[in-house]
């Protein structure tokens, strides 16, 4: 118990410091005077409120973190901090139930994407903002901004590092201090999304959704303040914006930093997943614009790449954005593009799916396998750049493949006992676990999750906060022997 209550002491300085962030809706509200403001001040001071009582029952509790501590801190933060974030839509949307509202924050937090409401380019600016902010806020990872934080508290980051962040990034102490490496992480992501959101008013977005789209494309997270989302616009200006800013996003962070502090080009160089990353999400946007203009579905090759290029790096990077229903393309076309958001982004960075470093790990040891089958005495190593990757990390990326490909299976088949067809399941549950937001069917772009029943999207909810959590953070905390002494 004493365990316990040292993580829900430093959990209640992450709560107060997210009960902080709302002051910037609030503030626009007052401004604006929208409407919203007594349901933002109510939220503030129920969660300050919250966080200081959870902070006074465990102020005797203070200690340095281990790393279970660490895994039990993320599952907690992930699945806490959605309650209190939800508090203001609920508020403000009585028509919300509470499967609907928490759906709407874990999918903002998680930098999902799918959203239950609609109608909204008649919410007010303050909730349009926070619905932008809380994908901004876990693009990255509150656990990464805790850790520049939490050391001025007493509280070590290291092993919250570890367990929030994945691939390559575990290994490399970008920084002497791992306080210094987050706060360089999200210097790198502010300054990112404020040339976004000049380049968006540039492009014809006025302020207000200039600054909420550059949180939700800089966060991978595809919320938007309208209906349309960027069919709104039906610019192409914008649109181009946003794809370049989408791309930078999908990079891994860590290799924006290494960039940013070496004043040259370099890292990109030798970054083992960017030339795939780019060469694949490129590929797939000029071949798929190639057939799209060939079977007449868009009369000219421009136009037919303009909305090819927009969506699939949509999809592919887990974002969620879209400028048309591409479920009424060919069905391949939606299909491959599912496929794309499993393994595209590179880690590190504020996208989902598994990778594509582990991806390129999976690869090459088919490879290695097929080699084997025909020369059984030859050692062939499988690497990534100019290093070797052992053999442990192989094995750690097929079991992941293995969690990853059963977790999808089981889900599709509960969401399909419950009632939903079988493409609305299955795209549903690798959209949640993906980090994507939009699938097909039922839950596809021009729509909502508004229909699925409150068990369905309990289940979606737990799906995004899965694969947010890759998988191993999440569960390792069901097992007997986490518990034990």
């Amino acid at each position: 118990m004493n365990r316990l209550f040292a993580v829900v002491n430093v959990l209640s300085k992450m709560v107060l410091i997210f009960g902080l962030t709302m002051l910037i809706p609030l503030a626009l509200a007052e401004w604006k005077d929208d409407g919203a403001r007594s349901a933002f001040e109510e939220s503030f001071l129920i969660t300050l409120g919250i966080g200081f009582v959870m902070w006074l029952a465990t102020r005797h509790y203070k200690r340095e973190l281990q790393t279970r501590d660490g895994f039990l801190l993320v599952v907690m933060v992930w699945s806490v901090l959605p309650v209190f974030a939800m508090l203001p839509l609920l508020f403000y949307l009585p028509e919300l139930n509470l499967s609907m509202a928490y759906f709407e924050a874990v999918s903002g937090l998680t930098a999902s994407g799918g959203t239950v409401l609609t109608g909204l380019d008649q919410l007010p600016p303050s909730i349009n903002l926070w619905r932008g902010e809380i994908i901004w806020l876990g693009g990255m990872g509150l656990i990464v901004l805790a850790v520049a934080i939490l050391p001025l508290l007493g509280v070590g980051g290291r092993q919250l590092m570890n367990a929030e962040i994945p691939g390559p990034m575990k290994e490399n102490k970008l920084t002497p201090r791992i306080a210094e490496t987050a706060k360089g992480l999200w210097s790198i992501y502010a300054s990112l999304t404020l040339v976004c959101a000049i380049a968006y008013n540039w492009a014809g977005m006025d302020w207000f959704d200039a600054v909420v789209h550059a949180f939700t494309t800089l966060g991978l997270g595809g919320f938007s303040s309208h209906d349309a989302s960027y069919g709104y616009w039906d610019s192409p200006l914008i649109e181009a914006v946003a794809i370049v800013f989408m791309l930078i996003a999908g990079v891994n962070f860590a290799t924006h930093f290494l960039v940013w502090r070496a004043k040259n080009l370099t890292a990109y160089r030798y970054d083992s997943e960017l030339s795939w990353y780019l060469v694949i999400v490129l590929g797939s946007c000029i071949g798929l614009a190639l057939y799209l203009w060939f079977t007449d579905i868009y009369a000219d090759p421009l136009t037919a790449l303009r909305y090819a290029a927009f969506n699939i790096v949509s999809v592919a990077t887990t974002t969620g954005y879209s400028n048309t229903d591409y479920t009424q393309w060919p069905m391949f076309i939606p299909l491959w593009m599912l496929f794309l958001s499993g393994f595209c982004t590179s880690s590190g960075s504020t996208g989902g799916g598994i990778k594509m470093i582990r991806a390129r790990i999976l690869y090459q040891q088919v490879y290695r396998e097929m080699i084997a089958i025909m020369h059984p005495n030859a050692v062939i190593p499988a690497r990534l750049g100019r290093n070797i990757v052992a053999n442990r990390v192989i094995l750690a990326v097929l079991i992941f493949l293995f969690v990853y490909t059963v977790s999808i299976v089981l889900m599709t088949i509960i969401l399909t006992l419950s009632g939903l067809s079988f493409v609305t399941a299955f795209s549903a549950t690798v959209a949640c676990i993906n980090n994507l937001g939009p699938g097909l069917g039922e839950v596809g772009p021009a729509n909502t999750y508004a229909q699925l029943t409150d068990f369905q999207t309990w289940i979606c909810s737990f799906a995004m906060l899965l694969g947010r959590l890759e998988f191993f953070t999440l569960l390792v905390i069901f097992t007997p022997a986490f518990w034990r002494k």
